[in-house]
């Protein structure tokens, strides 16, 4: 079994960390996590088309606007049709892997946003005599809305900061699937529209959701749970920690991960509280995002005013 471990200060910038306490973040920047979460939902799909060629080229476009515009040493695309083009040209028998090291996000007022990543790039397959190259990377990426939650990258920009060779390849296709799983089942639920419809896209069949609330195994549960429990604050965001991909085999990974949350009642309190998730996931390569088969959910810190 293949063990991917959470890449060295991966979790959002622009959310602190966990260990500086969530009683740091403004109001402002709980109400937009929905919108980072959905924004780094696209970026780790990003490299999906790479690391498993197999999921094919639509589910790549499909993160882009029409007119994208991909900066990188290779020269500039401009559309679809360069880009895939040129992802067509890369040989099938090189192995790529991108583990991210931090990101951040920043919000305009037009509702654009702009993510800046450091990633570690590592490729098996380039180079003579099974050596392994390794480069860090600098990605700047422009945002726009898209349909949902998810907004559509309209120009990323690739800049190479160093080139040199690692000892070991480290696969990171288990890590930025599930990672992009994750981002978007928190920028749904968050999301103050409350819509429970697109989840169904990312829930496998026979699903089993242990909520501190109670067993949801079907949608209509789920719905309920998003308009009851779910919607008892105005405003809420999550802070991904001590994050773990387990690939077990036959499509199927075990997520293990910390959430550390915030949210804001209607008048106005800040509220704070920790939990433990650990997922089951179904995958199949072709589809957007792999599906939920069970989360269970360890309170680690129950629910308090913040400060407290």
């Amino acid at each position: 079994m293949l063990r991917t471990r959470t890449p060295l200060a991966s979790v959002l910038i622009l959310m602190i960390t966990a260990t500086q306490g969530l009683a740091e973040m403004t109001q402002d920047e709980v109400q937009k996590g929905y919108q980072d979460h959905g924004a780094m939902a696209q970026f780790h799909r990003w490299y999906q088309l790479y690391e498993r060629p197999a999921g094919g080229i639509e589910n790549a476009l499909d993160i882009l606007t029409a007119d994208v515009i991909v900066t990188s040493g290779l020269g500039t695309a401009h559309g679809h049709e360069e880009y895939a083009a040129r992802v067509a040209q890369l040989p099938d028998t090189w192995d790529n892997a991108h583990q991210l090291k931090s990101a951040k996000i920043t919000h305009d007022s037009d509702g654009t946003m702009q993510l800046s990543a450091e990633i570690i790039y590592q490729n098996k397959g380039s180079l003579p005599d099974g050596a392994i190259r390794q480069a860090e990377l600098t990605y700047t990426v422009d945002l726009v809305p898209g349909e949902g939650v998810l907004p559509l990258l309209a120009e990323v920009k690739i800049d190479q900061n160093s080139d040199g060779f690692a000892e070991t390849f480290d696969d990171a296709y288990a890590d930025n699937r599930m990672r992009s799983l994750v981002h978007y089942w928190l920028a749904l639920i968050e999301d103050p529209s409350r819509n429970p419809d697109p989840v169904e896209e990312i829930l496998a069949d026979g699903f089993s959701l242990n909520f501190s609330s109670g067993v949801i195994t079907d949608f209509d549960g789920f719905k309920a749970w998003l308009a009851g429990p779910g919607s008892q604050v105005a405003a809420s965001t999550h802070i991904i920690s001590d994050f773990t991909a387990e690939d077990l085999g036959d499509e199927q990974y075990a997520v293990s991960m910390d959430f550390d949350w915030q949210g804001i009642l209607p008048d106005g309190t800040d509220l704070i509280a920790k939990t433990r998730h650990n997922w089951t996931v179904s995958n199949d390569v072709t589809e957007r995002f792999a599906r939920i088969l069970t989360v269970d959910v360890e309170v680690l810190e129950p629910f308090r005013s913040a400060g407290h």
